[in-house]
């Protein structure tokens, strides 16, 4: 698949923003039985816990007076309270007046982790939503597009080109059609000449350049191949490389965040790279609200949008942003590194979304995340997708007992919220400053400690890869 065709746009004629999905020809979609009165629904209560993970998965439980609980995820390695902190502005308060809740708790949020309580929030509210007019979460953002979303694949750096060679075989026997590498600093540091002030050489692309052969010699050309974290690039080292890569025998669908949001004045040096490069790129999984990606859709920043969805804003941001990066050719990937909660919310929105080409999974090491749900297929991901549900609300079941399992050890955690325990300590309202001062939150993310998964020699271990 050349990167041609990848980046292949449709004539657009216009797409819908907002909130709309919730009419359909004029009139309110209605409960198919009686279980829930949706009018008399109210807020009870929220709940989390931390799952030790690659990267920790913070879930809550948002819960209602008719027994109807929403599941959301705050962003992967992100912390329980950026979610549990928001209690106040939810108790009491009808659940499907999403947007007006949203707007309640819109400032306290931000770029990169610090969108994930808001996100959580509205996974958690859009899941009640369904459950409560018995339809599925897509059917209230908009049309589906899709059955089945794409997945792709990340593999993290890998030193050893055998290890590369297992996990990408790994990945290919799940019949993926995208993957991903990560050409990073530490597969050509120790090389002389191979990188000069973290910024790779030609000798440095050549290397990454034979990881990328050694990818493409398992998973072969009739599937989409990017590459991620090249470290502190430049304008033009970032066209350099781009430019390498463009090469048909490495053929890479894109370069993704080749310089990061946070670099003073981003929008315009990844304008230049974009510009400049024969190879798309990619950015977007730390920048939060529709406000803030504008500029990088308005200006031709990115020859593709990749939002975390976690980050973005949730279900109902995400969906925004991706129909205005539509209106200007831009496709949609998605980056995701959560349970199967925050993936089911991934794919309950890509359902919606026009000209979307994958999501991401970055459990593919982590084989017990399926079992953390019910009520949906098994696996999750079967021949490279994943089947849209049309089940109600997010169309998945979360299993306390087995997630009682995997709980992260307090000692690694800012606060430990048990198993969905009371949170009485919410109660009042706090402001981001003041959960930073009383140490439940952190500046960037957390995770470390144990975690069940299969490490690069292929055992099942349960610490950074000794078994």
């Amino acid at each position: 698949m050349d990167r041609k065709s990848f980046l292949k746009k449709s004539v657009i004629g216009g797409a819908a923003l907002g909130y709309s999905g919730l009419v359909t020809d004029g009139s309110v979609v209605r409960p198919k039985d009686s279980y829930s009165r949706p009018s008399d629904l109210k807020i009870t209560d929220i709940r989390g816990a931390t799952l030790a993970a690659i990267y920790d998965f913070p879930i809550i439980k948002i819960y209602t007076n008719q027994g109807i609980i929403g599941l959301g995820e705050v962003r992967d390695a992100g912390w329980i309270a950026q979610a549990l902190m928001l209690k106040p502005y939810l108790i009491g308060k009808d659940p499907l007046d999403i947007e007006t809740i949203l707007g309640s708790i819109r400032h306290l949020t931000g770029p990169g982790r610090y969108a994930g309580g808001y996100a959580a929030v509205d996974i958690a509210l859009m899941d009640i939503a369904g459950k409560a007019l018995g339809v599925p979460c897509w059917k209230l953002l908009g049309n589906k597009v899709r059955d089945t979303v794409d997945i792709y694949a990340d593999c993290p750096t890998v030193l050893d080109k055998e290890n590369l060679k297992l996990m990408m075989k790994r990945r290919r026997d799940l019949g993926l059609r995208h993957y991903k590498i990560d050409l990073t600093p530490p597969l050509i540091r120790n090389i002389d000449g191979a990188i000069v002030n973290n910024v790779p050489t030609r000798k440095g692309l050549e290397i990454w350049g034979e990881h990328v052969l050694g990818a493409r010699n398992i998973i072969g050309y009739d599937v989409t191949l990017g590459a991620d974290h090249f470290g502190n690039m430049t304008v033009q080292s970032g066209i350099e490389l781009g430019n390498f890569m463009a090469d048909q025998k490495f053929n890479l669908a894109y370069i993704e965040d080749v310089i990061h949001f946070t670099k003073f004045n981003a929008v315009n040096l990844n304008r230049q790279i974009t510009a400049g490069s024969k190879t798309p790129t990619l950015n977007g999984e730390d920048i939060w609200s529709l406000e803030n990606f504008k500029p990088w859709i308005e200006q031709n920043t990115v020859s593709i949008i990749h939002p975390d969805l976690l980050t973005s804003g949730g279900m109902i941001e995400t969906k925004k942003i991706a129909d205005y990066a539509y209106q200007y050719g831009i496709r949609t990937m998605m980056h995701c590194a959560s349970s199967p909660i925050g993936m089911m919310a991934n794919v309950h929105t890509a359902a919606t979304i026009k000209e979307f080409i994958s999501l991401e999974c970055h459990t593919i090491e982590m084989p017990w995340v399926d079992d953390l749900v019910k009520g949906i297929q098994k696996p999750l991901i079967r021949n490279g997708v994943i089947q849209v549900p049309d089940t109600p609300g997010l169309g998945i079941e979360f299993i306390d007992e087995v997630a009682e399992k995997y709980l992260r050890e307090p000692k690694y955690l800012k606060y430990n919220p048990g198993l969905f325990n009371p949170t009485p300590e919410f109660d009042t309202p706090m402001t981001m400053m003041e959960a930073k001062q009383k140490g439940i939150i952190g500046d960037y993310h957390q995770t470390g400690g144990t975690w069940w998964h299969i490490n690069d020699e292929g055992v099942y271990a349960n610490q950074h890869g000794s078994n």
